[in-house]
């Protein structure tokens, strides 16, 4: 911590305050895509908090494009267009939940992109200090929203599951990787959850899917594999020059 404090102390002032901007602009992107997402599944459906992730790779990839200017190849731009073309389709009689989900999707996007602008700092550090942002600025929302307060042991169990398991070790593993991969790479691996969610919305919790969400998501998938493609036949190559 201290490290990264005395890095941060030796930028002029100018850089300072950028770096403050995105450290809290980031934090409250963060807060409203955590909280979105919770609306998103609880009071829309399984499949539209699917969707936003499955979509995010797509965002995060024409965000880092026109922010970043990283290179995008012609097959990321046609899987882009396909993307384009299969929200289309979804929208077709479900545009609030594709609404909700591009919204869930645009904020984990932007999150992702303004973490690799502090990548300067250390992964672990940087995420507690957003995380002690957001705890902040949601404190009021305890009181507002506050209720009984639970005594049974196995919901503090669960909650230190979820605050450990599944937010901080995962927050933490991607802010890593954005070191030393590029950010439409990172996004395009975001997609693993995503669909393992669909598959249970559809085998476990029985939502239904009509004829045109299937071929939305049909036309997602296919997208998905169009940004992995360079990716599977360089471990091919790989694979075969072991041999």
């Amino acid at each position: 911590m201290k490290a990264d404090y005395d890095l941060f102390k030796s930028f002029d002032k100018k850089k300072q305050k950028k770096l403050v901007s995105l450290i809290v602009g980031g934090s409250l992107i963060l807060m409203t895509n955590w909280l979105m997402f919770i609306i998103v599944m609880n009071h829309i459906s399984v499949q539209a908090a699917s969707l936003s992730y499955l979509v995010c790779p797509i965002i995060t990839t024409v965000l880092a494009f026109i922010i970043l200017k990283e290179h995008l190849t012609k097959i990321k731009w046609i899987a882009v267009g396909i993307s384009l073309l299969a929200c289309l389709v979804i929208s077709i009689g479900h545009l609030i939940d594709l609404v909700y989900s591009l919204i869930v999707a645009c904020t984990f996007a932007l999150y992702i992109i303004i973490q690799r602008s502090l990548n300067v700092f250390d992964s672990f550090n940087l995420l507690m200090t957003q995380l002690l942002i957001v705890a902040i600025l949601m404190l009021p929302l305890v009181f507002i929203f506050s209720g009984p307060i639970p005594t049974e042991t196995i919901f503090y169990q669960c909650i230190m599951m979820i605050v450990i398991l599944f937010t901080i070790i995962p927050m933490f593993l991607n802010n890593f990787a954005l070191k030393g991969i590029d950010s439409s790479t990172v996004g395009i691996l975001i997609y693993l959850n995503p669909i393992m969610n669909f598959v249970l919305a559809i085998f476990y919790y029985k939502e239904a899917v009509s004829l045109m969400q299937m071929i939305g998501y049909s036309l997602i998938l296919l997208a998905i594999v169009g940004f992995n493609s360079q990716t599977i036949f360089k471990m091919k190559n790989i694979k075969k020059s072991e041999v």
